[in-house]
């Protein structure tokens, strides 16, 4: 065998894996950005949220989703595609939301499509 055939067989498969394993990686790297901003969403409803309504007790909303950082473990209040997210509570939260919740615009970067993700 020469260097010119190894070369090609090497291209060869260079091709083949490309085009069977790249979009199937490309796909798993999407899932895996809706799982984590899901996690992100329900870590500010359950975690972040009842420990501030607690050290809060006077107030029934933060002013601001940056009022709930200090009981995160991150200060990123973006999704993982860098749109912010967005809180809602009280009388603007949904009835399914129990007074409180956090949605993402999701993957398009537009609120209320049906891509969004929120933690009701």
């Amino acid at each position: 065998m020469t260097l010119l055939e190894i070369m090609i067989v090497l291209a060869i498969l260079a091709l083949v894996m490309g085009l069977l394993v790249g979009p199937k990686v490309m796909e798993m790297f999407a899932s895996s950005k809706d799982k984590t901003t899901a996690m992100k969403l329900k870590m500010f409803a359950y975690q972040a949220y009842p420990s501030w309504s607690t050290s809060h007790p006077e107030k029934d909303c933060p002013e601001t989703i940056a009022e709930l950082n200090p009981f995160m473990n991150n200060e990123d209040m973006n999704d993982s595609w860098g749109t912010p997210i967005t809180m809602v509570c009280g009388a603007s939260a949904p009835p399914a939301a129990h007074g409180f919740g956090v949605v993402s615009a999701g993957p398009d970067h537009k609120p209320g499509t049906a891509d969004d993700l929120h933690s009701w």
